[in-house]
């Protein structure tokens, strides 16, 4: 009964390595469509290149993240060992530091100042229909 919980687990955690790599795929041929997009009707591929970048790194950002749980619930299938601890605990500190890097590369500010610059940017901007 056991075995059997583990494979069904095991087959869970797969799914979820396999959604991920298939959200930073799609993420990034969704972004370069757009970039083509925005560049060709806009004649201005510079200014479309900001907004690829931010695209690319949404799309990598939700699949890290899924990868990140895939592990995690890997490891309730594999015997606990020292080892098999240590390697998800490299793991997860390693794509939470990629994640964190590419949150404040698409935010362009530091998470914890990301409610100051959400306000100024209201302050700034007109309520729709003024």
């Amino acid at each position: 009964m056991t075995e059997q919980i583990h494979a069904y687990v095991d087959q869970i955690a797969k799914a979820l390595e396999l959604a991920g790599v298939a959200i930073i795929v799609g993420g990034i041929v969704l972004a370069s469509w757009s970039f083509v997009r925005d560049g060709i009707s806009a004649g201005d591929w510079q200014s479309a290149y900001p907004n690829y970048r931010s695209n690319i790194g949404r799309g990598i950002l939700l699949g890290l993240e899924l990868l990140v749980g895939a592990d995690i619930i890997a490891t309730i299938t594999a015997p606990l060992t020292i080892m098999s601890v240590g390697l998800l605990a490299g793991i997860v500190l390693i794509r939470t530091f990629l994640s964190f890097s590419l949150e404040t590369e698409i935010e362009g500010c530091w998470p914890w100042q990301r409610a100051a610059k959400d306000a100024a940017r209201g302050e700034k901007d007109p309520a729709p229909g003024k």
